[in-house]
């Protein structure tokens, strides 16, 4: 029972993470239809801007209390600044070319990370958690790291933010009306590009989230651990359905438990191809994914 309970509460965390980054990329693609492969990139900067203010680097800010509360918040406002630079300056003029589109964030992605090599190193740098969120509780007899913890009650209220933000804000239907007649809501004198640009701030402030607390889940931080958190996020947009983000939500939770049941029922690393397995077994029953809609 106990190691039932601890793998749940692991695959909860886990898939928390995954929605974090994943939730993110599902609104940019659902609103905006921007398939965004630089959106690791923007975990990457904001797990690394958390690291880098948790370290001591920004007044104010550190490893315990109120100092690791700041270095997240600095870590998110880095990473949500780079995405509005990212839409402004590159995916603004290829609205009306994707294949230039994707390829730009290609480039992007792939680019960052080498950045941060090249500025910090390859090797994997250790994250500087507060005390209190590196210990453990009793759950059922299981010991659960207390910061999985955090990683779902953040993937909880970034789920209620995106909902309350496309079904009940202006700005929120602005985009969705202009996603679908974008002239039409220009013609009542309304600027879509602002819009635009807001929902890949909130995408870019999302994945910055999950890169500053991705910090608490691994221990550390390396250049390459947005890219590989991006193919999982691309899974659960799949499965959750292109552009849903409950969907998404959904399809986090179910990837996060099998990959961990999988990986200890089994032999480490089939969790992966568990997730695999599972893609394939949803798109052939479903092929739209779990929800068809958007929020």
């Amino acid at each position: 029972m106990s190691t039932v309970m601890l793998l749940s509460a692991t695959g909860l965390g886990l898939g928390a993470l995954y929605f974090l980054v994943a939730s993110g990329l599902s609104l940019i693609f659902g609103l905006m239809d921007v398939l965004n492969f630089a959106h690791g990139a923007l975990l990457s900067i904001g797990a690394y801007g958390t690291w880098w203010a948790a370290s001591g680097h920004l007044p104010g800010a550190g490893s315990g209390g109120f100092g690791f509360v700041l270095a997240v918040a600095f870590g998110t406002a880095v990473g949500t600044v780079a995405a509005m630079v990212l839409e402004l300056a590159l995916i603004r003029p290829l609205y009306e070319r994707p294949r230039e589109q994707v390829l730009a964030t290609v480039g992007v992605g792939l680019a960052v990370p080498a950045l941060l090599s090249a500025i910090w190193g390859a090797d994997a740098r250790t994250f500087p958690g507060p005390a209190a969120l590196s210990g453990t509780f009793g759950l059922f007899g299981a010991r659960v790291p207390v910061n999985r913890l955090v990683l779902i009650g953040a993937a909880v209220l970034v789920l209620l933010a995106l909902r309350l933000f496309l079904g009940r804000t202006r700005h929120g239907l602005v985009v969705r009306a202009g996603v679908e007649d974008r002239a039409m809501v220009t013609a009542l004198g309304i600027d879509v590009r602002r819009a635009f640009t807001l929902v890949f701030a909130i995408g870019g402030a999302a994945a910055a989230l999950g890169g500053a607390l991705g910090g608490l889940y691994y221990g550390s931080v390396d250049p390459g651990q947005g890219t590989s958190l991006l193919i999982f996020a691309f899974v659960v947009v799949v499965m959750g359905g292109m552009g849903s983000v409950s969907g998404a939500a959904l399809a986090a939770v179910g990837v996060g438990l099998v990959q961990q049941f999988a990986n200890y029922y089994t032999a480490s690393g089939l969790g992966d191809l568990a997730v695999v397995v599972l893609l394939a077994a949803l798109l052939l029953l479903r092929p739209h994914g779990a929800t068809g809609r958007l929020a």
